[in-house]
Order: structure tokens, then sequence, then C-alpha cells
């Protein structure tokens, strides 16, 4: 045995739900340069230091990395993090804690086991309740890891929450929701390709005794849910980082910013920064599963534990 055994009694929606902001945030640590590295190159072509007209700032997921340390230090790396570990402590808590309860909620009484539909409804119902209560942390996120393509000047904000208090006074509250429609439907999907795919092929494993319910067999199934998610959601995480980044009146609304992206970029330009969204989304989802099905089961141990 890998890890922890599964407790006895089953985890309650509580522990889920700390246990998957916590783990989110250890899996964010772990994996937020490569994020960061994942904007850049997605609003590559929109936002240019002028050097030259034709310079091409980054190129690839290592050359990006290395041009942000050469260029603006290491530190760059984990701009924004404070932004994205409070985006995890109330989306991640949201999405993925509740995700079984919901899943619960749309299966019909007497059922023997869970199906797809009840699953995809479960993911795109906690994805769609998540986003909409921690958009304002998405969004300075973002501002934060594309602020180092702009000269110093150009700089907007000094801090967090800075950002948060000039975003509300120059573009209004409804500045700090900019892209929700597009984040719904990104983390709509994301979360049907993670947690439905990750719950699919964990039960497949269990249930065929392919593999017994530990480390590895978490492991494999969050591999595979970061790849999928990652097919399914890269276009509008694409037009979902341009949008949210873009300046006051740059883009009408979200087709505008879609249309755009086409004119300039062609249908490859969805597909920008996909290595490292890959990367990203891969290696997050297995950081973040293997500590989440480890902190259900030490949560669960220690209350259990005699006094």
């Amino acid at each position: 045995m890998v890890g922890l055994k599964p407790p006895e009694v089953p985890p309650t929606a509580a522990v889920k739900f700390f246990s998957a902001g916590t783990a989110a945030c250890i899996a964010d640590l772990c994996t937020f340069p490569l994020d960061t590295a994942k904007v850049r190159l997605q609003i590559q072509g929109e936002v240019r230091i002028p050097r030259s007209t034709n310079t091409v700032e980054y190129r690839g997921v290592l050359g990006t990395l290395s041009t942000m340390v050469r260029t603006e230090g290491p530190r760059s790396l984990y701009s924004g993090l404070v932004a994205g570990l409070q985006r995890q402590m109330s989306f991640a808590s949201i999405r993925i804690g509740l995700y079984d309860s919901v899943k619960q909620l749309y299966t019909p009484k007497g059922a023997e086991s869970t199906g797809l539909l009840a699953r995809l409804l479960a993911g795109c119902t906690t994805g769609a309740v998540a986003v909409t209560c921690a958009q304002p942390t998405d969004v300075v996120k973002v501002r934060f890891q594309a602020l180092g393509a702009l000269p110093e000047s150009n700089r907007r904000y000094s801090g967090t929450v800075d950002a948060y208090r000039t975003i509300a006074r120059e573009e209004g509250v409804r500045g700090l929701w900019r892209g929700t429609l597009p984040n719904i439907a990104r983390n709509s999907i994301i979360n049907c390709g993670e947690l439905v795919t990750y719950d699919l092929i964990k039960d497949t494993l269990l249930r065929a005794q392919l593999m017994t319910d530990n480390v590895p067999c978490h492991f494999v199934a969050a591999f595979g849910a970061g790849f999928c998610a990652t097919v399914v959601a890269s276009p509008v995480d694409v037009v979902k980082t341009r949008y949210m980044n873009a300046s006051p009146g740059q883009y009408r609304n979200v087709p505008s910013c879609l249309l755009a992206l086409l004119l300039q970029d062609g249908i490859a330009g969805l597909y920008k920064g996909f290595v490292p969204s890959f990367l990203r989304l891969g290696s997050w989802n297995v950081v973040m599963f293997i500590s989440y099905e480890q902190l259900q089961r030490v949560v669960m141990l220690a209350r259990s534990a005699p006094p």
C-alpha cells in the first residue's frame, strides 16, 4: 500500500471542502511558474514589449521561463501567487470539494451507481458556482501574470489589494467579474474533463481490480484527467485569458475577442500555449488529486483518533 489506507468512515462534505482547497493551494505552489508561462504565451501578439514590432518575446515553455527569469528575475515566475492562492481556497473548495455531494443530488434514488450524465451535471454545476464566487481573484491573478510583459511605466498595480481597489475604481465592480461567462464555460468544461475523467478512470481501475485505491491509482487517473481537460478547454482558456487581460474598450464582448484572435492567429491561435497548459494541468492534477485523497484520509484519521 502506497499512502494512507482509505478511512472506514467516508469523508464528510466539510472534510472534502477543506481538503480540496488545501490540496489545490499545494498544487498551485508546485506548478505556478508553468501557469504564468501559459498566460504569457497566450497573450503574446496582443501585449508587445516595444523593442521591435516583429519581436517574438517568448518561445516555448522553457524559453518563456528562462526569458522571464533573465529579464524580470525569478520572482516574476510567481507574480500573482497571492491572488492565485486566494482563488484556489474559494474556487477549488467549491468545484472539487462539493462535487461528490452534488453528484449524489443528480443520482436517481435507488440507483446502484452514478451515471455519466449525473457526473457531467455535477461537474458543470460546481464549476459554474465556483467561478461566480471566485471570479475577482482570477481576474487579479491573470492581470499580475501578464504584468511583466508590459514596460515598467505601464504597470498598473502595486500589490494584490491595490489591484482589487484599482479595478473596482476604474472599471467598476463589474470589472472584477470581467470574463465571467467565458470562465464559466472554461471551468465547466475543465471540471467535466478533470473530475468526471478522474472519477471514471479511478472507478474503472478499481472495478477491474487493475489497481487498488492508493497513490499509483490516483496518479494514473489524475494524469488522464489533466490531458483530457487540456484538450477540451484550451480554446476557451485562450479567449478567457485575453479577454480578462484586455484594457477597457479593447473588446466589445467575448465573441469580438474570439473573432479578433481568429483573424490574427487563425485556428492555431486557439491552442496557443497548449504545451504549458498541458504541463501545468497535468502536473497540477497529479499533485492536487494525490494531495486531496491523502488529506481526506489524514483528516478522517485525526478525527477518529482517541483523545
